[in-house]
């Protein structure tokens, strides 16, 4: 019984050292948030960017601290009408707790990185846990333009530590 109830305690101290916030990644919800992706030049002007686009969060405590969220997304297809709005996902941000304040930037590019864009940012309340994920409220519509280059896509140090124990444990196992 003591070994289960202290399984149960290191269980919940865990879960909540690792609590961090979540956003709804989505640029379309409703009437309330529509900020719409378009092409800022280029023959395209004005048309809803689409296939071929991938879309990535930044966020961080402040503007000064932003720093790549996983997963990225990509844009829906389907129709004109939809295009230039991605496809929804939850989002982690890792560092900061559920309920606490995070500035964040939405990044758009091509794979060649060729075409880039970015919203400014906007400072939101976070979901997670008890919570539900974040809306991106107050984000506002932008338009992506031919760029030089975008921030890399890197993984977060957590994903990094989780796979080096996960490693670990399989060479440990192996020996045995």
């Amino acid at each position: 019984m003591k070994k289960l109830i202290l399984a149960a305690v290191a269980v919940m101290v865990s879960v909540a050292a690792f609590a961090q916030g979540q956003i709804t990644f989505n640029n379309k919800v409703g009437s309330t948030i529509v900020a719409r992706v378009t092409f800022g030049d280029g023959p395209n002007i004005g048309q809803g960017v689409g296939a071929g686009y991938t879309a990535q969060l930044f966020g961080g405590a402040d503007a000064n601290s932003l720093t790549a969220l996983l997963p990225f997304t990509t844009f829906r297809t389907s129709s004109t009408a939809v295009q230039g709005y991605v496809n929804a996902t939850v989002v982690d941000v890792a560092g900061i707790a559920a309920g606490a304040k995070a500035t964040i930037v939405m990044r758009v590019f091509d794979s060649a990185s060729t075409k880039v864009g970015e919203s400014a940012p906007i400072t939101i309340t976070l979901g997670g846990g008890t919570l539900p994920p974040a809306n991106l409220d107050g984000l506002q519509a932008f338009t992506i333009t031919a760029g030089s280059s975008v921030t890399p896509i890197v993984p977060e140090p957590s994903t990094i530590a989780l796979a080096a124990l996960g490693v670990g444990a399989l060479l440990l196992r192996r020996r045995k």
